[in-house]
């Protein structure tokens, strides 16, 4: 996550410099901020989770942060290692299957998933079950962050 924010805060320098007249060229309006504020404790996910009926050894309320990596989850570093691997990707790991999504009609199991908190400076609260398809390719998208649950 921090590696991410370095890298924007330098192209955008980058970008900065590149829009610098030469010398005794008229000067250009600079509009463009530099994102160093993104540097402070706002970088820092936090995700508060509830898991319920994967069974005993996975159930049970976690805290995950990243940027640094903490909190209570069991596997918190591959958790935020996957995090961070879906924002490269460019997915909403949180956002719901669209209404009009045709799924397959399977039951993956009675495994439920609650998830609140920021993630990429974004509010979470997001649902998971593996009632259908979609439901069921959403959550091991989220793996390991959720428990895996295949036998």
């Amino acid at each position: 996550m921090l590696r991410r924010i370095v890298l924007t805060a330098t192209a955008s320098l980058a970008a900065l410099v590149a829009a610098v007249p030469a010398a005794g060229a008229s000067p250009l309006p600079l509009a463009l901020p530099l994102p160093l504020p993104l540097l402070s404790s706002q970088a820092t996910d936090q995700l508060t989770m509830t898991v319920s009926e994967t069974g005993a050894r996975t159930d049970g309320l976690y805290e995950l942060e990243c940027g640094p990596t903490g909190g209570t989850h069991p596997s918190a570093q591959a958790a935020c290692d996957r995090l961070d691997q879906l924002a490269r990707d460019g997915m909403d790991p949180f956002a719901p299957v669209p209404q009009d999504q045709m799924c397959t009609q399977q039951m993956g199991g009675p495994q439920t998933a609650h998830i609140t908190g920021t993630w990429q400076g974004q509010r979470v609260d997001a649902t998971f079950r593996r009632t259908d398809g979609c439901e069921i390719s959403r959550w091991r998208t989220m793996e390991p962050v959720l428990p895996n649950t295949r036998s």
